[in-house]
């Protein structure tokens, strides 16, 4: 995902000519962001897929830029983490969704996100397990071997390396490895299944049931190399918003 945006705009004291320039800079910055991180749970047109994804047009709650700059950067159940957003990008993807779908609440400049993100504290998280307890059975991930092979190896790569298999496709984001534990690290289980069977496959998004959307779920961690337990991970968000994608402690 690309995440890294222009640098700083103008000073304050600008031409107000040149200010609303950098304003413009700014929304279509956080348009960008938008439509690359966040449009296929929330829509390009801020309506969501309420009641997992809520609708951020009319949104009252966003006329609090602390509350997200909280979010974006932390995350919460259903909703990733996005901690390698700078101020710069916080400010330019909150003032675009406070200003867009008829939103007036107004732009967030890079120092007010600056100090928004050192002064939010994590949300309150009620997960009490990670992928490394054993949260899947072996039956349930090597049973979707071949759902994954035929839904997500032509791009995702049979080695779920991002190396697609079909020739004339191009790659796409690894599936195991350091880079996904890093792109997914401090999200739960519920949020990679919510974002997985809302937008994947890409030309077909929903074509499986919840059922084989988590088996293939329990294919990837299992390669991975997440341990299997005793109980097979079921398609029900309060269970999987229970589970936190990590890192395995050395």
């Amino acid at each position: 995902m690309t995440r890294r945006v222009l640098a700083a705009g103008f000073a304050a004291l600008a031409l107000p000519t040149i200010a609303l320039a950098q304003d413009g800079d700014l929304l279509g910055e956080g348009e960008q962001i938008f439509e690359t991180n966040c449009a296929q749970c929330h829509q390009s047109d801020g309506e969501g897929l309420p009641p997992n994804f809520p609708a951020l047009a009319g949104n009252d709650r966003l006329s609090d830029p602390s509350l997200i700059v909280q979010r974006v950067h932390y995350g919460l159940k259903s909703m990733p983490a996005f901690p390698d957003f700078g101020p710069r990008d916080l400010a330019a993807v909150a003032s675009y969704v406070r200003t867009s779908w008829g939103n007036d609440f107004g732009t967030v400049d890079e120092s007010q996100a600056e100090e928004l993100l050192a002064s939010v504290e994590p949300p309150e998280q009620v997960a009490t397990r990670t992928i490394w307890d054993g949260v899947f059975t072996e039956d349930q991930a090597q049973g979707a071997r071949l759902l994954y092979q035929g839904g997500c190896a032509p791009c995702h790569g049979s080695r779920l390396n991002g190396a697609p298999d079909t020739a004339d496709m191009s790659p796409a984001p690894p599936l195991a490895g350091t880079a996904y534990m890093r792109s997914w690290n401090g999200s739960t289980v519920g949020s990679l299944f919510e974002f997985t069977r809302s937008s994947m496959p890409i030309s077909n998004p929903g074509q499986f049931t919840d059922q084989q959307y988590i088996d293939i779920i329990a294919y990837m961690l299992s390669y991975h190399g997440a341990p299997a337990g005793d109980e097979p991970l079921p398609p029900d968000l309060d269970v999987l918003n229970d589970i936190v994608i990590e890192p395995e402690e050395e």
